[in-house]
Formats: structure tokens, C-alpha cells, sequence
């Protein structure tokens, strides 16, 4: 079996702050923890230059994703105009709709249904992943202006920075990619390897992470 790795799924129109957040966390966090988690920017489609919604920015995504391959697949959302014709502009739901019926949506359902892989998602990402029919009913949070839409496409909106249910765990607004990823690491790694990367970026976690389960109660006697 290939080593565990974070997978940041890139598609055409992506937020780059979604994308780089989890991708900058998770490297560190990994080598803070002495832990071997490769991190690479894919896509469905495999490599290819992928043009993001902010001013043609553009990230070169190196392999294709596997749903196979154990450890994190990492979800962003889109950027660029809210409001406008569909017919005639890129907004960012019509990103969403475009990346969830395109060739992803059959591969992060492999992903959510394989045991071994954390699906994550940063702001628009998990209203991808609902307009795609993967996570019915399931706890999630997207970007505020989107709890609504993300109701309404079956999920299961919740008001927090992060939730965290298990094999699926999603986060809101843009800077939220920060607090998914150090919390990944203090979950995964432990608290140590998180707080390496805090000081290592200046940067602290907001709010509190809602989770469907509350975590294994440590072994009587532990510390």
C-alpha cells in the first residue's frame, strides 16, 4: 500500500487561498511531526496547468487524483463573481456545478467511500461535493453566504469554522483552509505538531471545531 499523502484537488476557476492554505499547513505539519506526508496539488484530469477565478492566477497540478491512495483529499472552492447571468458568466456557482458534474465527482466518491482517506473540504468545496450527491445528510459548513444553498443541496449545514465528522471534514470561509489543516495535524499527529506550525506561521486557530463524535478517551494512567 502507498504511504498516506494530501491530495489538494485543483479545477478549473479554484480559490488559490483554499488550495495553498491546506497545502502549506499540511507540508509543514509533516515535517514537524517527522511524518512522511507527501502533499501535491492534483486534478481530475491529471497534470495539467490549472488557471484559478482570481486574476488568471495559475497552479501546476502534477498527478491525477487517486482515491486509492490513503491520507487526505483536500477539496477548495472557486472564486470570482457571486452574482450575474450563468449563461453568460463564471460565477462561482456555476464553477461548483461545472467541478461536481465533471470527471472528479466519481473519484471523490471513491475517496469518501474508502476507509482509509479523509475527505476535506475548504468554503465552497463542500457545496461541490453536495451539488454532486457524495455527502446527503451529512454534517457540513461552507462559506456564510452559502449555508443556505448548501441546506438545500442535502447536506446538513452547521454553523462552525470547522466540522469535523470522521472520514469528511469541511471548513467555511477562505482563511478557514488554515484551521482545517491544524486541525488534521492535531487530530492525525497530535497537538504537538500543530502548535509547531502555529508558531512556525504566527497564526491561531478560530472558534471551535463541532464534532459528530467526540474523540477516544485517552488509555487510563495516560498523560
Amino acid at each position: 500500500m502507498p504511504s498516506p499523502a494530501a491530495q489538494i484537488v485543483l479545477f478549473d476557476g479554484f480559490d488559490p487561498l483554499d488550495a495553498v492554505a491546506p497545502f502549506e499547513v499540511l507540508a509543514a505539519g509533516g515535517d514537524a511531526a517527522a511524518a512522511e506526508l507527501p502533499v501535491a496539488f492534483v486534478s481530475a484530469e491529471g497534470p495539467r496547468r490549472v488557471v484559478s477565478g482570481t486574476r488568471g492566477l495559475a497552479l501546476e497540478a502534477t498527478a491525477a487524483l487517486d482515491p486509492e491512495r490513503p491520507g487526505y483529499v483536500v477539496v477548495p472552492g472557486a472564486s470570482g463573481p457571486v452574482d450575474g447571468d450563468p449563461d453568460e458568466v463564471d460565477t462561482v456557482p456555476v464553477l461548483l456545478a461545472r467541478f461536481a458534474g465533471g470527471a472528479a465527482a466519481p473519484l471523490l466518491r471513491r475517496a469518501l467511500e474508502n476507509p482509509a482517506v479523509t475527505v476535506a473540504t475548504v468554503c465552497g468545496g463542500s457545496l461541490a461535493l453536495a451539488m454532486a450527491g457524495l455527502i446527503g445528510g451529512r454534517p457540513a459548513v461552507t462559506h456564510v453566504l452559502g449555508m443556505d444553498v448548501l441546506d438545500a443541496t442535502g447536506a446538513r449545514a452547521v454553523r462552525a469554522r470547522v466540522v469535523d465528522d470522521g472520514d469528511l471534514v469541511t471548513a467555511g470561509g477562505v482563511t478557514s483552509g488554515l484551521d482545517l489543516g491544524l486541525h488534521l495535524l492535531d487530530r492525525d499527529f497530535g497537538p504537538a505538531a500543530a502548535l509547531a506550525v502555529e508558531e512556525l506561521f504566527e497564526y491561531r486557530r478560530h472558534g471551535t471545531v463541532w464534532r459528530a463524535h467526540a474523540p477516544a478517551a485517552p488509555a487510563a494512567g495516560a498523560p
